[in-house]
Order: C-alpha cells, then structure tokens, then sequence
C-alpha cells in the first residue's frame, strides 16, 4: 500500500509512519510486562484485603494522562501501571519501564490461571486512545474474585479504559457460542501472562466452534456488517469519516481475518493489511492528535494528523483513506460473494456459460474464455462491458490476468474497444462494480492515463457525496438510463464520464476539462466533429443548471445565453442541447439530494425546452400568463394565499417589497426558504405577482397554516409590523458558535438581462437571509421584478432581477457598487 501523491523524494511518510507503528510496538511490550506484574503480584498476595466492592462507575476517560501520584500507588501495591503516558506532544504514549524488581518471570507464574489480551491489544494495535480488553481466564479456583479486584484496580487507578471478564475455558466457550461480538474478540486472543495451556485450550475450542458452525455464524456477521454500513457509511467518501466503523475500515479488515480463521476464505492479503496498517497509523496519530478516544475524523483534525504521518495537507490525508478504504472495501466485497457461496443453499455443478467474446461466466463471476486472445487490445473492456452488461463481478484472478497479460489499446482506439467502452458505461450501476474492479489493478489509469489526477480525489463540499472518479462513474451510471434521450448516447456516456475531469488541473475546472476532453476524446478515436462535440459539452455541462436556477426564463437574454453557447460546432446546435440536458439529469443527480430535486428538473427541461425552441426557428414560448385560478385569487379582496404543506402561493397586486415581506412572515413562523420563484403578469387593470415558496421548517414540527395565512393576510394589508416582529425574535434567540464559513458573495452579473438588473448572492443559509436581502435592495430603492431562489445544502444561492422606481435597470457604477455594499452589509 503506497501513501498517494507522497511529496516526491520526501521519506517523511514513511519515518513517520514508521515511528508510530514503533511507538504501538514498544507501548504492547511495556503493557504485557506491566500486566504480567500486577497479575504476579495479585498470586503472590493470598491474604492481601480486596479493594472496595464497587468499581469505578463507567470506564476511566483517556482525556489526560495517568498521574504519577496513581502509578506510585499502583506501584506501592505491588504491581507497575500500565497507563502511563508520557508528557509533550505523545500524552498517552506508555513510559518504557521493567517490571517491578523481584517479580518472577510470567511463565513462572502458578499454573491454573492466566491473564489473556482480546481486541486491539491481543493483536498488538492498540492505539494512545483504545481500550484494554482483558480476559482472566482460571479453573475454578475459588479466590478468583480476590485476584481479579487485585488486577483490575490498578490498571483503573492509572487512568486506562478497561473491559474486563473473568472466566473458565468452559464459561469463555459458552459466551462465545452465543454472542457474536464476543467469539469475533476471542478469536484475536493472545496470552499475556500464566498457565499456556488454559489460553491455548481457549484458543483452540473457540476456533474449533467457529469452525463448526460457520455456516449459521458468517450469515449472522454478513448482516452485522451490513448493518454498520448502514449506519456508518462509505470511509472513501466521507468528509469526516469514520476510521473504524464505516465500511472499509478497521473493522471490516478484522471481520475478513475472522471469516478467514473459518477457512472459508484465504488471510487478507498483502494490499488489505498494507490499506489496514496505514489506517491504523492515521488512528494512531488521530488519538495523539486529540487526547481523546475518537475514530471520527473531523475537519478541524485533519492537518494535524496528516503532519503525524507525513503527509502535506489534508487532501493528500483524505485521498489516501479513500485508497485504503477503497482497497478493503473491494476486497471485502469479494470475500463476502464468496461467503454467500459457501453457506448457502448447495447448488448443482455450474456450467461456463459464455457472455461475450472472449468471457464466460463461471460460479457467479465473469472470467476468461479458454480461448480468449490477449493481444486483441479491446478484450479487457470487452470483458469488463460482458460483465457490466450481465450484472455479474469481474472474477479477481481474471483482473489480474489482465492487467499482467493483456494488450491495451494505443491511440486513437479502435471502435471496438470505444465501442467496448461505451458498452461498459451504458451498463448503469453494474458499471460501477466492474470499474472499480478494474481500477484497483491499476488498469483504469493505465487506459485513461489523465484519471490519475483525480483518482481518489475529495471534493470538501458537503453537496458532493463522492470523490471526484466516483462521482464522474456514477454520473456515467445514471446517465446511461437517459441514452433514449439523446441521438448520440455514445457521446452522452462518455461526456459524462469527462464532465469533472478538469478538477484535477488547476484553474476553472469547466475550462481545463474541456482541453481534456478534447485530447482525451481524440484518443479515444473519436472523428474531429464528436471530439468537438465532447469539448463544448465537457465546457458548458453547468450551463443548464446554473441558468435555470440563477436567471429569469422569461428574459429572452436568457434563452440567447444557451443557444449562443451550443452553437460552438455549428450544425450539431440541438444534439449539443439534448446532451446537456441529459448530463444535467446524470449529473445532479450523482452529486447528490441538495443538488437536485424536482424544482430544478423542471426549470432545467423548461430552459432546455425554449433553447430548443429558438434552435429550430420557432417562436420561443411566451412568458407564462396567470391562470384563471390564480387570478381569481388575486381578485378576492385583492389579494390571496394558499399554504399546502411545503407550498406557499400569494397572488397579490404587485409593488415593491412584496417578496421580501413576504418572506420576513415565513422567517417570524420559523419557516426556511429553500425555493422562491415570482411570476408578474397584467390582470385587468393592475399588475398581479404571484409568489412560489417552498419552506420547511427550521426544526420541529411545522407551523399552523391557518395562523400562518392570516399573518401573510396581515402583511398583503399592512396590518402587521414584519421588521419590528423579526428584530424582537433576533434579540431573544441565543447565538451559538457555529462552524467558520466563508463569507458572503454578492455579484453583479452583466450582461444577463436587457431589462433589469441581475444581483445573485451567495451565502451560508440562514433564518430570514431572504429577508435580509430584499430589504437591502429595498432600502436601495429598488424593486424585485423576478427572482430565483436555491438552497444547495447550506448554502444558498439567490438571484434577483431588479429595477429602480421608473422599472428600468441601474446603468452607473456607483449605484451599483452602493447596492452590492448594501448587501453584503446586511449580510455581515
């Protein structure tokens, strides 16, 4: 296992990691001697009077180091602490020490009882913050009790966490049958001191039932595991991961060990334990890093514990969790295919059943024909497409095979391997599978040689749920259900797969990718029209999105910004359209639920739509007139509200500040704007606005929509006092430090209306920030003729076409340089 991007020439990983797994080593030798002490001392004093009855309640935190004042009292009773820790930049790393003077050495120690190391310490990896799991294995000797108070309270005394049990072999074995979590621990268990024969009959009768009864227990550890990754996650793609829990970590190279001592499946290999010893390392430093028994990984640590192992920055420490936790997962996934094989219900021989040229299946996994020929440079993705395209895994010793042995192609590709290769991606998410397969042989590199740049690469946004590869083979994934959409779903598949390749490269990521693309898609063979085709795509695959949700649909700039941008390959204008559209589904939708949703699917295949419009000569769609309905709800009493659920309609005469008030009311019922959308029309002898909210609220459960359509009532008619009901509510709320974001960003886009001006804001989301802003542009003496309104997680993207008293749009620089300083100061 490599560290990925280590600074070149630069050993410092590896002194580094070196000195902590030294550290781990040296602190396992000194616990031994320690416990082997107290467990002499606790022998050698029959008559000694026992400690108190009742332990310490709870387990001893590790939030500071052992005192010297309880390792002289540990002392003092006959026995070294264990839990020592040294003081500066290591506090809980152990003092190197002997045993105490005159205690005889452990296998001297009478027979008939010895102590016994379970869970992290039993295989010596026990880390400044885990816990000491310890078994007092015995033969019914009747003072146990007395020698097990004698053990335990010194190693309370000295600040370490402890689990503890006493047993027989008998009890042990019985424990372990029934319980899970327990035979999973005393698998790993290692004599510490005393009687080697008690701790080697545990040993084999654990195994041996384990053994036995693998066919009902590894079902049972598949759902205990599947549970976890419920709970805990994907380690590879998680901003603060769990180094233990989530699925790649720790534990689940613990869990491959233990299906691996069934004999069902080999030892974890030299990759696993290398992706395993490195986590480690990073735990190791985590739990220095913090003084606290933590696994989670959170931001505010992560520097500090990429400079304990060696590494730059945090980026290169994420990349490199997502490699391990990616080589585990890959591993583990195999493991439990193969457990499923083996304890499920007996099948009749399999068949080789062919599934493609040069692939057959064979015991639920794609592998090699016998006559499959390795120079041809398209039969690795031939057969990774086969697979795909079945729904079935690569079998792991064909990837090797072929990443050994196989001829790949040499550019341009031929069209049998393109044509493999859209195969493979036109797959769906049997795609992804196969593709990491192929990627932890290194073969995806080596095809696209520009992935390593983004290979593991985190996107520290919460937005994103994946790393950069796995989001573009994800959006691959889900493009691929929309290749009905398109004329060119070859060009769609691999645009989205290209979409982000830029990200890797500095500058705008849009930009650099489609540079990318471009060379990339040459390689690949495509002609120079579909390697333009690509390019433009690969520039432009934000454009739907960002203009849907940031700009005025109605405002015919806005259609002239789309068309203007697809007219790059002349000719091709609607294909490059229809492939927008499609990746912009594909795309959001793999980045994740704040990313996209059903408000923004519509906007974008209304965009996408009056693009087409202008495309093909027709007349673009007039903007959208009220309907009877919302008229009538403009007539009666000249003003209207419906709330239904999340939805929040007003159809009112139009003047300035209605927006803006009207979200001040949403804000006093502690409700959260995430969309607003506002539509103006004539009505027979006024303007109508009609305004689109969908709030949710702040917490709890929502508010009264009777109560809250009378104060928007109160509001239409200037009975209710929004501002000083907003200031009372600010003056009473509690602030709470919160996480540092960046600050606020309010821009204005030229350009982007002939009508109005556009001001688009960027912030944190936050209760009443849509007040906020329209009462700064207010308070600028403007009025909101349009806006858009999105909240993408926690941030919250708003965009406001405005105009002055006379509905026309600000022409000097300094009023418009007074409007953005209005609002940021609103903002502040």
């Amino acid at each position: 296992m490599t560290l990925v991007h280590p600074p070149a020439g630069d050993r410092a990983p590896e002194a580094a990691r070196a000195a902590l797994a030294a550290a781990r080593a040296a602190r396992a030798g000194d616990l031994d001697r320690r416990l082997a002490a107290l467990l002499a001392a606790a022998l050698d004093v029959p008559g000694r009077s026992a400690p108190p009855a009742t332990p310490p309640s709870g387990t001893v935190p590790t939030d500071a180091a052992p005192s010297d004042a309880a390792l002289s009292r540990a002392a003092s009773s006959g026995a070294a602490s264990s839990g020592a820790a040294s003081s500066g930049a290591a506090p809980f790393a152990v003092r190197a020490s002997a045993a105490a003077p005159g205690t005889p050495p452990a296998d001297a120690l009478p027979s008939g009882v010895a102590l016994a190391a379970v869970g992290s310490h039993g295989r010596r990896e026990l880390t400044p913050g885990g816990d000491l799991d310890l078994v007092l294995l015995h033969r019914g000797r009747p003072d146990i009790a007395e020698i097990a108070d004698r053990l335990w309270y010194p190693i309370w005394d000295s600040g370490l966490r402890l689990d503890h049990s006493v047993r027989t072999v008998a009890e042990a074995r019985t424990v372990a049958r029934a319980d899970l979590k327990a035979a999973l621990g005393l698998l790993s268990v290692r004599r510490v001191a005393g009687d080697h024969t008690l701790v080697d009959e545990l040993r084999a009768a654990v195994l041996a039932d384990w053994r036995a009864d693998a066919r009902v227990r590894l079902p049972e550890l598949a759902e205990l595991c599947r549970e976890r990754w419920e709970k805990q996650g994907e380690l590879a793609f998680l901003l603060e991961p769990d180094l233990k829990e989530a699925h790649g970590g720790l534990r689940d190279v613990h869990v491959m060990r233990a299906v691996a001592a069934s004999w069902i499946a080999s030892a974890p290999d030299g990759r696993v334990m290398a992706a395993h010893d490195l986590l480690l390392d990073i735990r190791h430093a985590l739990h220095e890093s913090t003084g606290r028994s933590t696994d989670r990984l959170v931001l505010q640590e992560q520097e500090a514990v990429a400079r304990a192992v060696g590494l730059p920055d945090a980026n290169i420490l994420l990349s490199a969790i997502a490699e391990a936790a990616r080589t585990v997962t890959y591993a583990a996934d195999h493991l439990w295919r193969r457990v499923a094989r083996s304890t499920g219900p007996r099948r009749a021989p399999v068949e080789r059943r062919p599934v493609g040229d040069g692939a057959v299946e064979h015991d639920g996994e794609v592998v090699l024909a016998r006559n499959a020929d390795l120079s041809d440079p398209a039969l690795v993705l031939r057969v990774a497409a086969a697979a795909a395209q079945a729904g079935l895994p690569l079998a792991p010793a064909t990837v090797a095979r072929l990443a050994a042995d196989a001829a790949l192609p040499d550019a341009p590709w031929p069209p049998e391997a393109r044509g493999a290769l859209v195969s493979l991606l036109g797959a769906g998410p049997a795609a992804i599978g196969v593709w990491e397969a192929l990627d932890q042989a290194g073969l995806i590199v080596r095809l696209l040689p520009d992935w390593e740049r983004v290979r593991n690469r985190p996107q520290r946004n919460p937005v994103h749920r994946f790393t950069v590869d796995r989001h573009l083979v994800e959006t691959a994934a889900g493009a691929a259900a929309l290749t009905r959409e398109v004329a060119r779903p070859d060009l769609l598949l691999v645009g989205a797969l290209l979409h982000d390749i830029g990200k890797g490269w500095p500058g705008d990521h849009s930009t650099s990718g489609a540079v990318v693309a471009h060379d990339l898609g040459a390689a690949l063979g495509f002609p120079d029209g579909d390697v333009r085709v690509l390019e433009t795509v690969v520039r432009h695959h934000l454009l739907l999105p960002e203009t849907a949700t940031r700009r005025d649909l109605d405002d015919p700039v806005t259609v002239g910004t789309v068309t203007a941008a697809v007219s790059a390959v002349p000719g091709r204008e609607r294909e490059i359209l229809e492939l927008l559209a499609a990746l912009a589904v594909a795309d959001g939708t793999a980045t994740g639920p704040a990313a996209w949703g059903a408000w923004k699917a519509r906007l974008v295949a209304e965009l996408a739509r009056r693009a087409a419009a202008a495309l093909s000569g027709g007349t673009p769609p007039p903007p959208p007139v009220l309907g009877p309905d919302r008229l009538a709800l403009a007539r009666h009493d000249g003003a209207a509200v419906r709330v239904i659920g999340s939805r929040i309609t007003i159809a009112a005469p139009d003047r300035p500040g209605l927006l803006w008030r009207a979200a001040g009311v949403l804000a006093l019922h502690r409700l959260a704007v995430r969309t607003a959308h506002t539509v103006s029309s004539p009505a027979t002898d006024a303007r109508t606005a009609v305004l689109d909210f969908t709030a949710v609220p702040e917490y709890g459960a929502p508010p009264d929509p009777a109560a809250l359509e009378a104060d928007l009532r109160r509001m239409l008619a200037d009975r209710l006092d929004v501002a000083d009901r907003l200031d009372r509510r600010a003056r009473s709320v509690r602030i709470r430090p919160g996480a540092a974001v960046p600050p606020p960003r309010v821009m204005i886009v030229e350009d982007a209306s002939d009508t109005a001006t556009v001001v688009e804001v960027r912030a944190h989301d936050r209760p009443g920030l849509l007040w906020r802003i329209g009462q700064a542009l207010g308070a600028c003496g403007l009025h909101i003729r349009a806006a858009q309104v999105d909240t993408l997680g926690a941030e919250a993207v708003d965009v406001f076409y405005v105009v002055d008293g006379d509905g026309a749009p600000i022409t000097d620089t300094a009023a418009l340089a007074a409007v953005r300083s209005q609002v940021l100061s609103a903002l502040a």
